[in-house]
């Protein structure tokens, strides 16, 4: 059996996926999560398979949770399941060691056969993404400098930026990361000057380019 969780903020669309997966005979839905700072928890206590990742959730975006589920869990493959067909999306999702990426618009028909290439080692690209495009930007896109300033926030202050870029306050922020407010205060002030930036607005709008938080 291949042991599936489904991370997706959206209680029908994450129900729905769930029943139909399990509806194959060689399917087993395992956990269901709401963003991914959950995912990750349910990696690491079930040792899932496979992992479906939306990528705008919550207080941890599927594209963070990504790359750490395959940094400190390397044997459970990721498939995103998103509605973002943006460049940008498809690139990091893929540097961040996804395995799949699938658009919502075709998931019913093609999340199946997607779960079953990856398990072979493939990779697996939905048919409404030009293959064309993949190829170019996994093999000649070159990072710019707003790449390389991206590339040199830690794990903490990426998370940090998607909860800025959310609304929350430092003490919101303080209170999720379970650090304290002065805490959030340097990581703040580090993203500013990391990013060349100035206010919580260009964080916001930076934060939404990069796929760490949604418009939504």
């Amino acid at each position: 059996m291949i042991r599936i969780v489904m991370a997706e903020d959206h209680t029908l669309l994450r129900e729905s996926l769930s029943q139909i997966l399990s509806a194959e005979s060689d399917f087993t839905v395992v956990g269901l999560a709401e963003n991914g700072r959950e995912a990750i928890t349910l990696v690491e206590t079930l040792k899932p398979d496979v992992v479906v990742m939306d990528i705008g959730m919550s207080q941890l975006n599927g594209l963070e949770a990504t790359l750490r589920i395959t940094r400190d869990f390397p044997e459970a493959r990721i498939i995103i399941l998103t509605q973002h067909s943006m460049e940008e999306y498809i690139l990091r999702a893929f540097k961040n060691g996804a395995s799949g990426y699938l658009l919502k618009k075709s998931a019913l028909k093609d999340l199946v056969n997607a779960i079953h290439t990856v398990m072979r080692g493939e990779l697996y690209i939905s048919s409404t993404i030009s293959r064309t495009v993949m190829t170019q930007l996994l093999n000649h896109q070159r990072p710019d400098e707003e790449d390389l300033l991206f590339n040199e926030l830690s794990d903490r202050e990426r998370e940090t930026l998607q909860l800025v870029a959310e609304g929350n306050g430092n003490q919101e922020i303080a209170d999720l990361l379970k650090i304290s407010k002065r805490t959030v205060e340097i990581y703040r002030t580090n993203l500013m000057k990391k990013l060349k930036m100035n206010s919580t607005a260009e964080l916001t709008r930076y934060a939404i380019s990069k796929g760490l938080a949604s418009v939504e």
